[in-house]
């Protein structure tokens, strides 16, 4: 049944959003200066998605499942985290209040997704049993799953966001910048560790 079968997906796809990770880090570091930050970022991480989703259903999730593959996303994915890490700490502690990334969100969205290798496995696994299982209901259920799933990305980068940046919006600048240097850590921590994970096996 197509109504349950959605349902399925947005259970998933929730459960994959909610949990910590690069995406998620750069939307709560980018959300204090912005409510349309979370949006944004769905848009980002949209571009590169569903372009992966129509490739898998055109049959390359073994391409993304080689081990080369992997790893070149890996160090290359990792390097940039750790740039934009970097990137983050420098602005967060210089003129907090005027200065601006050199990226926007969805850039950030974009890079963030396509610099974790974790993201490209989830979806030439778990991802791609879905999407195997939306052809059940032909091209209109393969459709109605990827705007399902791109609508719980959009919905919970945008409550997180939202929320953010009315409960916390400069009122403590110091916790501010406390926070953004944590969000930031992580985005370095992640790079290093997408580098270690596929270097060392």
């Amino acid at each position: 049944m197509l109504i349950l079968f959605l349902l399925s997906v947005i259970v998933i796809s929730l459960s994959g959003a909610m949990m910590p990770g690069p995406v998620l880090a750069i939307t709560i570091e980018r959300s204090y200066k912005s409510r349309a930050t979370g949006p944004l970022i769905a848009i980002g991480h949209g571009l590169v998605e569903v372009p992966l989703i129509i490739l898998i259903y055109f049959g390359l999730s073994r391409f993304f499942k080689l081990a080369p593959v992997q790893t070149f996303i890996g160090v290359i994915g990792g390097g940039m985290l750790i740039y934009m890490g970097i990137n983050a700490i420098r602005t967060g502690n210089n003129t907090y209040e005027k200065k601006n990334p050199s990226y926007g969100s969805v850039v950030g969205g974009m890079i963030t997704s396509a610099a974790n290798p974790y993201f490209f496995l989830w979806w030439a696994t778990v991802g791609a049993a879905l999407i195997i299982k939306s052809t059940i209901f032909g091209i209109v259920g393969f459709i109605l799953f990827i705007i399902a799933h791109w609508l719980c990305d959009l919905g919970w980068y945008s409550i997180v966001s939202i929320g953010i940046y009315k409960t916390g919006s400069f009122e403590n600048e110091r916790l501010n910048k406390i926070i953004l240097n944590i969000c930031s850590l992580l985005l370095l921590g992640f790079g290093l560790y997408f580098i270690i994970s596929v270097i060392v096996k």
